[in-house]
């Protein structure tokens, strides 16, 4: 199993390291935390133009299929830079409805790969949260209910979160357009790929946060010396690294067993995600940590980083419920 990316995969991420490096996403990221969505959605479209919601978009319906390791490469990237947005929902809705085919695939599925649409997906599930993430900005609400799915008609107030940029709202109404096994199975393969995606923002986000804090601590002095000498400060930015060294290949695992349908996919994608999640957390509370009380100001940018760490530890799957999944053998649901 090859775990390195090609050159093609490499670009790929630098091109898009370079348009959001440039992109100002602070003040995205802020605005769209106010609600104003203006920003974010401009944004959104030179991603799609770059073919990132494309990946996860079957070619009949004007996307490149829905490939997993690209998708992975390019939530790397969207977590570095703190885009903020419904992306692994959007990502998810194009699977779900690749599976289930039809007329909300033939409609949707060309607008997700575009740009043109922003989707969000709800799965209830037992003990499962009954919010779709930024309800308020997206185009459609996908809803799946057990063996049923319908386009939600609108949305409850926005819900309070750690992350200000992460806007959950129950999703209301909506006539149900599939049922049966098959939106069971979609849903399943749908949650894994959100899983997979979020799995890879979360490295993302770790490793943004880890440059962060090396370079604040070579900075910041205490008794005239750089903070980053010290023996303790060394040890505890060795360890975030190892933890988020640890997690990426788990995270290209579990994108080339998706790609592969491998049965065992599930359980790849749920040690991914616990693994790159609890990785990331740890980035935070580092950063946090080694920054100091300068740390807890909103007004500092790495706030907007050190805010998603905790909603994207349990999105789309908790470490207890992955951890559980991993030992079961089971799927992320």
């Amino acid at each position: 199993m090859r775990f390195l990316l090609d050159d093609e995969q490499r670009e790929f991420a630098r091109s898009l390291d370079g348009m959001l490096g440039s992109a100002g996403t602070p003040g995205v990221v802020r605005s769209w935390a106010s609600g104003d969505h203006g920003p974010g959605r401009a944004l959104w479209g030179r991603l799609a133009e770059a073919g990132v919601f494309a990946l996860a978009v079957l070619e009949e319906h004007e996307g490149v299929g829905v490939l997993p390791v690209e998708l992975a490469v390019a939530f790397g990237e969207l977590g570095r830079h703190a885009m903020p947005g419904p992306l692994a929902e959007t990502a998810a809705a194009g699977a779900l409805l690749g599976r289930l085919g039809g007329v909300a695939a033939d409609v949707w599925l060309p607008q997700l790969a575009s740009g043109k649409a922003v989707a969000s997906l709800c799965v209830l599930s037992p003990g499962g949260s009954p919010y779709a993430l930024d309800a308020d900005a997206a185009d459609a609400v996908f809803v799946v209910d057990g063996d049923t799915v319908r386009l939600a008609d609108s949305h409850g107030p926005v819900q309070p979160s750690a992350d200000p940029a992460r806007r959950p709202a129950r999703p209301l109404g909506g006539a149900t357009f599939a049922q049966g096994p098959a939106v069971t199975a979609a849903a399943a393969y749908a949650a894994d790929v959100a899983a997979l995606v979020t799995a890879a923002q979360a490295l993302g986000l770790g490793r943004a946060l880890l440059d962060r804090t090396v370079r604040y601590v070579r900075q910041r002095t205490q008794f005239g010396v750089a903070v980053g000498s010290f023996q303790a400060v060394k040890h505890r930015l060795a360890d975030t690294l190892i933890a988020l060294e640890f997690a990426q290949p788990l995270v290209h695992a579990a994108a080339l067993a998706l790609a592969a349908d491998d049965p065992a996919a599930g359980r790849e994608v749920a040690a991914a995600k616990v693994s790159a999640c609890e990785a990331a957390y740890g980035a935070a509370r580092t950063a946090l940590h080694l920054h100091g009380a300068v740390g807890y100001t909103a007004e500092l940018d790495l706030s907007l980083w050190i805010r998603k760490a905790r909603p994207l530890r349990t999105a789309w799957g908790t470490p207890a419920v992955c951890r559980a999944r991993v030992l079961a053998g089971g799927a992320v649901r």
